[in-house]
């Protein structure tokens, strides 16, 4: 489906304007951060790294993580959920055993570390709520 560019309006442009430059601003970020790491890596490593490398290295984390939400939206919507959770980053991590395995041992001690008062309970049905096998209940009219 292609977009007439006239047809569209103001309010449109802005927005996706807006929209491209918080996205070149988290990019930019997150570059600086990726940057910060390698370079503190290598330092405590006594290796060197060549600053486009990183820049590459950067890059490409950016996008893997710019996919890895998307994937993340999709299982939670999948699940019929609105917001994403824990199961869903550990499913998205099915192809590195290793890293499912920290990221399930991860939640474990999330879940240990939580109150207990927090946690979800399963609802358990009462016993006035369950019907007589075999029975059909009928409104009143």
């Amino acid at each position: 489906m292609e977009v007439d560019e006239h047809n569209r309006s103001d309010f449109e442009k802005e927005e996706e304007e807006e929209d491209d430059s918080v996205s070149d601003i988290l990019r930019d970020r997150f570059r600086l951060s990726a940057i910060s790491i390698a370079e503190s890596e290598a330092k405590r490593s006594g290796m060197e790294i060549s600053p486009p490398i990183v820049a590459c290295i950067a890059d490409l984390a950016f996008k893997y993580i710019g996919q890895l939400a998307k994937d993340l939206e999709l299982f939670a919507h999948h699940a019929g959920r609105k917001s994403v959770t824990m199961t869903d980053v550990i499913v998205s991590a099915h192809r590195n055993e290793h890293l499912a395995a920290s990221l399930r041992s991860y939640s474990d001690e999330l879940k240990a570390k939580e109150p207990q008062s927090d946690r979800k309970r399963k609802k358990v049905p009462r016993k006035e709520d369950k019907g007589i096998d075999g029975m059909v209940n009928i409104p009143d009219l």
